[in-house]
């Protein structure tokens, strides 16, 4: 099981070789599949690495969405691993890249560039009926929110998907924005991302914000470990409850271990996640 900061390193190394370089050239996962670097946009951080399984067996396709509380100095990298586990899995994995805070992310750039990653796979030869969203902290709140899409004000960013999604996982997400900015869950992360407080600029987190989106139809499966602390426990109970309350499908599976643990593909955290792509795949929770 890798330490926080072994985690962390994989992001370093990320940041080292350069999202621009990480454009021009293949990555491979432990030797055994080389995902393809596609850009779906013109920005240097507006691709992702598409890993199809070597085998004829293609399960569906899964959406991974990097955390880092939206900062650019963390990236893709910390997706890798898991691509390569569900790769072979026989999954088809896009690992999402995006523009963050500090490379020309925040409001509203973030949020069109994870709904430009996800309907960009309406343009490649890959299986779009089944799609889930996979996405750890920051990325879990990107992930639940592009989930619910279809339901956003026509003005909105992200607005018209492309691309429908069956299922999300969302590993620690920050699911409640407002009360994240407010107990300062990552610094002023959630005010650097939408450009402001709450109270400043409530219109912003009325539309980014997962906890005041429900309902949004496809299910949500929130995992987490009592023990994180970097982003509260109380984070997906309180989304689970609201999400429950509107009519969606929702459910809190407690893992053990930390904020990291969920992202190593060797622990039980992350077996939750795997274990439950069959039916989220096919829209409904395990």
């Amino acid at each position: 099981m890798r330490s926080r900061r072994e985690v962390l390193g994989l992001a370093a190394v990320g940041l080292l070789a350069g999202c621009s370089a990480a454009a021009s050239r293949p990555h491979r996962h432990n030797g055994a599949v080389t995902p393809k670097t596609i850009a779906y946009g013109s920005d240097p951080s507006q691709f992702g690495e598409l890993s199809t399984p070597a085998t004829s067996e293609h399960r569906g396709t899964v959406v991974i969405v990097h955390g880092g509380f939206w900062q650019a100095q963390y990236d893709l990298s910390l997706g890798r691993p898991l691509a390569a586990d569900l790769v072979s899995r026989g999954y088809t994995c896009w690992n999402l890249e995006y523009r963050r805070v500090g490379n020309g992310g925040g409001w509203p750039t973030t949020l069109q560039d994870v709904a430009a990653g996800i309907d960009h796979l309406a343009s490649l030869d890959v299986d779009t009926a089944r799609v889930v969203l996979v996405g750890h902290s920051a990325g879990g709140q990107l992930a639940v929110w592009a989930a619910g899409r279809a339901g956003l004000p026509a003005d909105a960013p992200g607005a018209h998907p492309r691309v429908a999604v069956t299922g999300v996982v969302s590993q620690a997400g920050v699911l409640d924005m407002v009360t994240a900015a407010k107990t300062g869950v990552g610094g002023t992360a959630e005010s650097d991302f939408l450009g402001g407080s709450p109270s400043a600029v409530p219109g912003r987190y009325r539309i980014a914000d997962p906890i005041q989106r429900v309902p949004i139809t496809p299910p949500v499966l929130c995992v987490h470990a009592h023990a994180d602390a970097n982003v509260p426990f109380a984070q997906s109970t309180a989304y689970v409850d609201a999400a429950t309350k509107a009519g969606d499908a929702a459910a809190l599976h407690v893992v053990p271990g930390d904020h990291f643990t969920l992202i190593d593909p060797t622990s039980p955290a992350w077996q939750v996640v795997v274990d439950a792509l069959p039916a989220l795949l096919g829209g409904r929770l395990p």
